[in-house]
């Protein structure tokens, strides 16, 4: 009797330390694993995220998001019509894509005294790059730039234009007789960055002053016109130029920019 009680307790501790055993050795097996498993479930949502970043689409329409409709704009600086701006943005050969691109909301219809019903909804921007078989989305802002039906107060509202020169997304706006101003954009860092900016004053033909800062060298060059005020049948331009370092921490991102009535230039 006392002999068959020994077996059952060395039985009894034969299986503890079994069952121990098998538990120690799979947490060290867990604990060896564990830092691979995270690592490629990291990797699995990074890819994820890549792609979904990158997807491309065969029509740029299929990039205007829901609510918003393709703007169609009639006149501006340079003449026309156009739905779709097109250049090469990043030099490879193809022709990309610029949208602008205008909200549908119904509550900023409104009705004005003297220039009856005004659609109000803001205008956007998307930048897409031809991949040859379809696009990928480079930039987007929904709503950076005002209405077309804005106030001007005593003057009238300056007219929108985009045009892509030498690579370059330039955003202007024209003033008519009071002149213009312009804002060069650069495809690089995965985004449309600001890298210049043109101003030209006038008083009908009389140009006052002109301004062009190049935010990649840092220098800002100012033209005053020194016979600003002489606007007769002899007037001759003369401009002092002055240029001058500006401190430039980081570059804007056309992404970021909230609103370009409200775009502070420091130089």
């Amino acid at each position: 009797m006392k002999k068959r009680n020994l077996y059952h307790l060395f039985g009894t501790v034969l299986l503890a330390f079994a069952v121990y055993s098998c538990k120690k050795e799979e947490q060290e097996s867990n604990k060896n694993r564990s830092p691979e498993t995270h690592i490629e479930q990291q990797n699995k949502i990074t890819v994820k995220e890549s792609s979904e970043k990158t997807e491309g689409k065969k029509s740029p329409s299929d990039f205007v998001p829901e609510g918003y409709v393709i703007f169609k704009y009639e006149g501006g600086i340079s003449a026309g019509a156009w739905d779709e701006i097109k250049g090469d943005l990043n030099k490879d050969g193809l022709d990309d894509i610029v949208l602008i691109i205008k909200g549908t909301d119904k509550s900023k219809i409104i009705q004005d005294e003297s220039r009856g019903e005004l659609d109000r909804n803001r205008r956007g921007i998307i930048i897409l790059m031809n991949k040859g078989d379809h696009y990928e989305l480079a930039s987007k802002n929904l709503d950076c730039f005002s209405s077309e039906n804005e106030d001007g107060g005593v003057y009238f509202a300056p007219e929108l234009d985009f045009q892509i020169e030498k690579g370059n997304l330039i955003i202007g706006y024209g003033h008519g007789r009071y002149g213009n101003w312009s804002y060069t954009f650069r495809y690089q860092n995965d985004d449309m960055e600001l890298i210049g900016y043109d101003s030209y004053v006038s008083q009908g033909p009389v140009p006052q002053y002109i301004v062009s800062i190049n935010f990649l060298t840092g220098k800002k060059l100012t033209r005053d016109n020194l016979n600003k005020d002489d606007n007769g049948d002899n007037y001759i331009e003369k401009f002092k130029d002055t240029w001058e370092n500006i401190k430039v921490k980081k570059l804007i991102r056309l992404s970021e920019i909230k609103d370009f009535d409200e775009l502070n230039i420091n130089g």
